[in-house]
């Protein structure tokens, strides 16, 4: 189960972030943003390499979902997704890069939604998050997905000849997934007046 380091990390992961999120075509909120983390869940690596981590800002107006993964050297090919690099009190140098190019957390989010591995939490070691809710109703697994677009809300994998996952990069709350959804992910965070929300974060559907 995920490990959490209490240590420092320079920059920060909202650091980081303030200038490469309005950089997105699915933010819509300030080019300056004052970033606050609001939630999100932690998934294992097999291999116990990469770091994996679906993140929760808010900006005062909206939430967005931001899947981070963290690695220990560059993920060849992925130089059009790194978000940056940061320096790790136990770790050392780590590239962060947007999840939904790293072939580590596509599948990671997949094997989340047919059940085989399950949400961990965000800042605790060996603790699984209880409000990470998933569902399947797919007979096999889900298909290997095609390279991520990014759209207005979303980021989609359409699966060739298949359905299409797709990722809600902006968070409506109360949001639930399509009746013909084959596989789901909700989750919750905190808005900026203390309410914990839930939303839809993630569906698979029909082409």
């Amino acid at each position: 189960m995920a490990v959490i380091h209490q240590t420092y990390v320079r920059p920060t992961k909202l650091e980081l972030l303030t200038p490469w999120l309005p950089t997105r075509p699915w933010y819509h909120g300030s080019p300056e943003p004052e970033l606050t983390k609001a939630g999100g869940f932690r998934l294992d690596d097999p291999e116990g390499e990469v770091g994996i981590e679906f993140m929760v800002v808010t900006d005062g107006k909206g939430a967005y979902l931001v899947p981070l993964t963290y690695r220990a050297a560059p993920l060849p090919g992925a130089e059009h997704a790194l978000v940056g690099t940061m320096e790790h009190g136990v770790l050392g140098p780590r590239w962060a890069y947007d999840g939904c190019h790293d072939p580590v957390l596509t599948a990671g989010l997949a094997a989340l939604i047919e059940g085989r591995v399950e949400a961990q939490a965000q800042s605790v070691s060996h603790t699984l998050d209880r409000e990470v809710a998933r569902a399947w109703t797919g007979a096999a697994r889900v298909p290997a997905l095609t390279a991520p677009t990014d759209t207005a809300e979303a980021t989609e994998f359409a699966a060739p000849d298949g359905p299409t996952l797709r990722l809600h990069r902006v968070l409506t709350p109360g949001s639930t997934a399509p009746e013909d959804a084959l596989g789901q992910v909700t989750g919750a965070w905190t808005q900026p007046d203390g309410t914990r929300v839930r939303a839809l974060f993630a569906a698979l559907r029909p082409s």
